[in-house]
C-alpha cells in the first residue's frame, strides 16, 4: 500500500462517516470527492461497500440497547413486534426498486453534475418542508403505524438518485407525514440498518471478484475511519435536532451544489469523469 492510497482511503472514510447519516447525501459527496482524488474504477466500487459497512456499524453500536430490547422482546412483546414489522415494511420498496433499477441508475446518474443538481433541488425541498407548519401525529418511533412506515419506505427510494440523500428523504418525508423531528430522525437511523446492510451484501456478492487481498490495508483504513466519524456524526445530529431545524443542511446542500454547477458551467473543473 502506497502513501497516496492510504491518504485517499482516509479522506474518503472521513467523508463517508460524516455524511452518511446527515441529510446531505453521502453518495453524492463520495462521487465528487473521489472524482477530485482520482479514486475510481473497480477498486472504488469495492471500497465503497466496505466503508458503508463501517458507517452502519456505528449506528448499530449507538442504538445497541434498543436493538437488543427489540430482539429479546420480539417473541412476546407487541411494541417490539410492531417496530420490527414497520422496519420490514419500510425496507421492502427499496428492495424491489433497488434490484430492478440499481444498474441503470449507476450507469447513467452516478456523475458529479447529477449529484449537484440533486443537492440543490433537495435543499430547496428541505427548506420548504421546514418552513411549513408541522402537524405532529407521532411523537415517538414506537408509535408509528405500518402505513407511516410504508410512506417513509417509498420516499427512501428517491435516494437511489445520487445527491438526494437517503437520510434526507426519510427524515423530511417523516416530517411531512406527521412524525416529530426526533421520531423521523431515529426511524431514519433504524431503517438505514437493513437498507445499507442489504445493499452492501447484495453488491458485495454481485461484485465479489473485485475484492483483492492486496487491497485489505486500504479497506481497513477506510472502514475504521468511517466507523469513527459516523459515530461522531450520529451523536452530533441527535443532539443538534433537539434545538435546531434542518435548514442549515438545506442551505449547505444548495450552496455546495451551486458551487459544483458553477465550476462545471464556467469550465473551472473538469467533471466529465464518472466514478464507478
Amino acid at each position: 500500500m502506497d502513501v497516496w492510497s492510504a491518504i485517499q482511503a482516509l479522506i474518503l472514510g472521513i467523508v463517508e462517516g460524516l455524511t452518511e447519516f446527515l441529510p446531505i447525501s453521502s453518495t453524492g459527496h463520495q462521487i465528487i470527492v473521489a472524482d477530485l482524488l482520482g479514486f475510481g474504477g473497480d477498486r472504488a466500487m469495492a471500497f465503497n461497500i466496505i466503508i458503508q459497512l463501517g458507517a452502519i456499524l456505528a449506528v448499530v453500536w449507538e442504538f445497541r440497547r434498543k436493538i437488543i430490547d427489540v430482539i429479546v422482546g420480539l417473541p412476546t412483546q407487541r411494541p417490539a413486534q410492531r417496530f420490527t414489522i414497520n422496519l420490514l415494511v419500510a425496507f421492502f420498496p427499496a428492495v424491489i426498486l433497488g434490484v430492478a433499477f440499481a444498474d441503470l441508475i449507476h450507469e447513467y446518474l452516478f456523475n458529479p453534475i447529477t449529484v449537484a443538481a440533486a443537492l440543490v433541488i433537495g435543499g430547496v425541498i428541505m427548506l420548504w418542508a421546514e418552513r411549513r407548519q408541522h402537524s405532529i401525529r407521532v411523537e415517538q418511533v414506537d408509535n408509528m403505524s405500518w402505513v407511516d412506515a410504508l410512506k417513509i419506505g417509498c420516499v427512501q427510494c428517491l435516494a437511489m438518485i445520487p445527491g438526494t440523500s437517503r437520510s434526507g428523504s426519510t427524515i423530511i418525508g417523516g416530517l411531512l407525514f406527521g412524525l416529530s423531528r426526533k421520531a423521523a430522525t431515529e426511524f431514519s437511523f433504524f431503517l438505514a440498518m437493513p437498507t445499507m446492510v442489504g445493499a452492501a451484501f447484495y453488491s458485495g456478492y454481485k461484485y465479489r471478484e473485485l475484492f483483492q487481498p492486496s487491497d485489505l490495508p486500504v479497506f481497513a483504513i477506510g472502514f475504521v475511519t468511517s466507523f469513527i466519524f459516523a459515530m461522531i456524526a450520529v451523536r452530533g445530529l441527535l443532539k443538534f435536532i433537539g434545538n435546531h431545524s434542518y435548514a442549515v443542511f438545506a442551505w449547505y446542500r444548495i450552496v455546495f451544489g451551486l458551487l459544483i454547477l458553477a465550476t462545471w458551467w464556467f469550465g473551472w473543473v473538469d467533471w466529465t469523469s464518472v466514478v464507478a
